[in-house]
């Protein structure tokens, strides 16, 4: 590799992971077929393990279900540089290339600059094989843009770019057929050869997946480990060491090695033999051969030093938030299913709307009159703000779960990605309503002075933004975007009838009117009214002012607008803010 490690990172000829565990527990809900088998609701996660993972070794982390296998490596690996999970999770609106730069971008140390980045990135896709795919967009699982195994060798790829000395695998084969099979444990070797530590959970592998790792860590339910060793040439010391114990099924000509070592060492094979096999393998010489390996490797080289790392993240706060923007950005621009049907949407509603109430703000005659332009703006709003913050939760939903591992692998923490989230809707947020405002405003035929069109135009580009950002609060808060929906039409028909207009503010009891101000859709409709006929002082059939009447039924005063433009910022801004502490501090992965 050309980027050489710095004196934060071990170079990665000479990373080992050595363990001697002690007890860790917890409460859970067992594998179903763990209950039928007598599994209390207590697990018992790690107990007593020892080990070693050395440079330039592959080594196949296993066991039944429930033995302990993630948790072990979450633990080793603490999740962050150099794990690979299983579920391939990455931004589907940006290439391939795109995603490495942006990993390396936060990853890496501050002194790399960018053109060594991009060297790096460039020897890291020869790597994994995926220089031919560098302008591929990422896409959806199983909807669009890369195949199952190719996400999976981008999921290693953004982990190598950080230039870890040791890579944890969850699963690197799950799901792939042999070919593809084949081409991931390819590229592992590949990973190993470079004298990397790679350290592989895998569940039942064929048997030439299984023949490709050197060194086997075995465990059994209950956290224990039963084999930690060499595989050997075709599993030979594997197999020897197994059919050494009395009773243990030999194993056929031809069956998969891997296959009869899980079968042979259930529990109730261990009650049918009755014994231990944990208790066999502290027992052999096996065992003490691991015991010698860890006590040679815990002491430590001369003039070597403790891992010391002096901040969380390797890059500081300003540059997380540009990274993350400029990844919004890219994905924004790509993602037209949302952007372009966006705007089309908007030309669309405008356009109904238009032609609904045409010429209705030239007419000032009679409170009907008002009652009628009332109508097109509280409908406008009320419209076009819930189909933006119905849009916007899909796209919050699937960057949410890309947040959760980047956030794990430590590349930012939450409120830069919140800032990237958020400015990035502004300019088309902004773009729309600015289409908006000029049919509509034309179509239905207010005064065309350049005070009242700019107001009408900040009314509801703050409207709508704070409409977008409730959608992505709405997403923060909940697991799902059933349950988002939910959360969100509750508020939507709270808005609506607090909003002004199906009961004007001096008619709600006097034990609701404070939601009247806490609604942020009152303050629109106050400002869009008020900004458009709050000086106008042509007579009604009352022989009221336009400006007497929507101040004595509605309590609208064109001097308060300057109070009430403050406060539509003020919601966008705090929907943004709760954003941000929402996904701070909510976490709805299940692992």
């Amino acid at each position: 590799m050309a980027y050489k490690p710095h004196r934060r990172e071990q170079p990665t000829s000479s990373f080992v992971l050595f363990m001697e565990c002690g007890t860790f527990g917890g409460f859970g809900h067992p594998h179903k077929e763990m209950k039928t088998e007598g599994f209390e609701d207590k697990l018992l996660l790690l107990n007593g393990l020892s080990g070693s993972f050395r440079p330039g070794v592959l080594t196949a982390l296993m066991g039944v279900s429930g033995a302990g296998k993630t948790t072990l490596m979450d633990v080793l690996a603490g999740r962050k540089t150099g794990y690979c999970e299983q579920n391939d999770i990455h931004s589907p609106h940006v290439t391939v290339y795109e995603s490495l730069i942006y990993s390396a971008w936060l990853r890496l140390p501050l002194e790399v600059d960018l053109m060594t980045r991009k060297m790096f990135v460039s020897e890291v896709m020869e790597l994994v094989e995926m220089t031919t795919l560098k302008d591929s967009l990422v896409g959806l699982p199983t909807v669009n843009g890369l195949s199952t195994q190719q996400r999976k060798r981008l999921t290693i790829a953004v982990e190598l770019v950080a230039n870890p000395s040791i890579v944890f695998m969850d699963e690197p084969t799950s799901g792939l057929d042999a070919r593809a099979s084949a081409i991931v444990m390819r590229v592992v070797r590949s990973i190993v050869d470079t004298g990397r530590t790679v350290v592989c959970t895998i569940h039942q592998p064929s048997m030439d997946i299984f023949e490709g790792f050197d060194e086997l860590f075995l465990m059994k339910r209950g956290g224990e480990e039963i084999y930690v060793g060499p595989l050997g040439r075709n599993s030979c010391h594997l197999i020897k060491y197994f059919e050494a114990i009395q009773g243990i099924t030999k194993l056929r000509d031809g069956h998969n090695p891997a296959t009869w070592m899980l079968e042979v060492t259930t529990p109730s094979q261990e009650e049918i033999l009755g014994i231990n096999f944990n208790d066999v393998y502290k027992k052999s010489e096996l065992y003490q051969r691991t015991k010698a390996l860890i006590s040679e490797l815990s002491k430590p080289a001369h003039g070597s030093s403790d891992l010391y790392f002096p901040t969380k993240y390797c890059q500081p706060f300003l540059t997380q938030c540009v990274a993350c923007l400029w990844k919004q950005n890219l994905s924004y621009w790509r993602n037209s299913s949302y952007t372009a049907v966006r705007f089309f949407f908007t030309v669309i509603i405008a356009l109904m709307f238009g032609t609904i109430f045409l010429n209705v703000g030239r007419k000032t005659e009679k409170q009907q009159d008002l009652y009628n332009a009332m109508g097109s703006m509280f409908g406008a709003v009320m419209f076009m703000g819930v189909s933006y913050a119905t849009a916007i939760r899909p796209i919050v939903t699937i960057e949410r779960t890309v947040f959760y591992r980047e956030r794990a692998a430590g590349m930012y923490s939450a409120f830069p990605f919140a800032f990237g989230q958020v400015l990035i809707e502004q300019p088309y947020v902004f773009a729309q309503s600015l289409v908006y405002c000029i049919l509509v405003y034309s179509m239905i035929g207010f005064e065309w002075s350049p005070t009242k069109f700019l107001w009408y135009i900040f009314f509801t580009y703050f409207t709508l933004l704070y409409y977008t950002y409730y959608g992505m609060l709405a997403v923060a808060v909940t697991p799902n975007q059933t349950i988002a929906s939910i959360v969100a039409s509750f508020f939507y028909g709270m808005w609506n009838l607090f909003g002004g207009f199906v009961i004007p503010h001096k008619r709600i009891p006097i034990w609701w009117r404070w939601y009247y101000w806490a609604c942020p859709v009152s303050w629109t409709l106050y400002g869009l009214v008020a900004s458009q006929y709050g000086d106008v002082q042509k007579l009604l059939e009352t022989k009221q002012t336009v400006e007497e009447f929507i101040d004595a039924y509605y309590g609208f005063k064109k001097e308060f607008l300057s109070m009430v433009a403050i406060m539509v910022v003020f919601f966008a801004l705090f929907f943004a803010f709760l954003f941000g502490v929402a996904i701070k501090f909510f976490n709805f992965q299940k692992r």
